[in-house]
């Protein structure tokens, strides 16, 4: 099938190739994202391929429709930008990855949380520098420790699994309640007790109009003080400006992000001679208590596999005629309180 794949780095082409040689598409990289003004590029596709921070809204899909597009194949979980009620209007199918390694974003989870506790960044670049003092590094035991986690699919039960290893007690909030984490020992809570009694809340939900500013001023002040923050689900579940306001108060102590509201226009490009326009951001990195890696919770061999590969055979059951499993629609979108 003739495939425009947007959004690629060298990483995407390397991976996809690799995967191609199995199932035989016609694969046409395009670098820029998938918005308005590019999606012309996409005529006479059947099918176009797109990433997190592709915008797939009703007057772009309209134009793909017109132009020819009958599939849209996203190789990622999430699908919050793609307008699946006029995508089902204008007949486009869409397909995703639902679970290309859950253990990348989870060991990436936790790799957040001990960065900020041990400081592991200030120590490195201390050493570096010749300095050796142990001062303003003290931290904390994980074990022992009251763990949040809000989403507990895929994700969100190996975190639990990984904490749980670790000596933490994980409560959790998901109106679906996940056998793995029962089992684990995991105690499921309404938002106001896991966020007044968690010393770490942890996002891996999907974003909807529901989870949408999860983390408000609200919900913080609920929260602990000095309680510590991590995303790595979507970046507008978080209310950016009340959590500035929270870290300048000291109500959050530690912040760690690898997704950001408006990250479309900074992430996975690199801007280090340019002067970064966005200043609530400029603002976060002023912080000393906080760490923000660019999306790169999913960046691992295992996963850029998966997600070529899942990918690829989406586009082939929908070439062949044949339902696949891993389609979705506006009606199946389950809501997230």
């Amino acid at each position: 099938m003739k495939v425009g794949v947007y959004s690629t780095k060298s990483y995407d082409r390397e991976f996809f190739n690799k995967a191609n040689s199995t199932f035989g598409h016609e694969l046409t990289f395009f670098e820029c994202p998938l918005a308005a003004g590019t999606e012309n590029l996409a005529a006479g596709f059947p099918a176009v391929c797109v990433f997190v921070n592709d915008g797939l809204n009703a007057k772009v899909l309209r134009v793909l429709s017109r132009n020819g597009t009958r599939l849209i194949a996203l190789r990622c979980t999430g699908f919050n930008n793609v307008d699946l009620e006029a995508a089902g209007k204008l007949g486009l199918s869409v397909v995703r990855v639902p679970a290309y390694s859950p253990y990348s974003v989870a060991e990436h989870t936790v790799g957040l949380m001990l960065t900020l506790n041990r400081k592991f960044h200030k120590a490195y670049a201390r050493i570096r520098e010749g300095n050796f003092s142990l001062e303003g590094l003290l931290g904390f035991d994980l074990h022992g420790r009251t763990v949040g986690i809000i989403g507990t699919g895929k994700i969100g039960a190996v975190l639990a699994r990984i904490l749980a290893g670790i000596g933490c007690r994980v409560l959790a909030h998901d109106p679906v309640q996940n056998p793995e984490c029962l089992e684990l020992g995991v105690k499921y809570v309404p938002l106001s007790e896991l966020f007044g009694n968690s010393d770490i809340v942890t996002l891996h939900c999907p974003l909807t109009t529901e989870t949408h500013h999860i983390i408000n001023a609200e919900a913080i002040n609920r929260m602990k003080d000095g309680v510590m923050l991590i995303n790595t689900s979507r970046g507008a579940v978080i209310d950016t400006k009340a959590v500035i306001s929270a870290l300048k108060s000291r109500k959050i102590g530690y912040l760690g992000l690898d997704v950001y509201e408006q990250e479309g226009d900074l992430f996975f490009q690199d801007l280090s001679n340019e002067i970064i326009q966005d200043d609530v951001f400029e603002r976060l990195l002023t912080f000393p208590n906080v760490v923000i890696t660019g999306h790169q919770g999913f960046f691992t061999e295992e996963a850029l596999r998966n997600i070529a590969h899942v990918t690829l055979a989406n586009i082939r059951d929908f070439e062949s005629g044949r339902k696949c499993a891993n389609a979705i629609t506006a009606d199946q979108v389950i809501v997230r309180k």
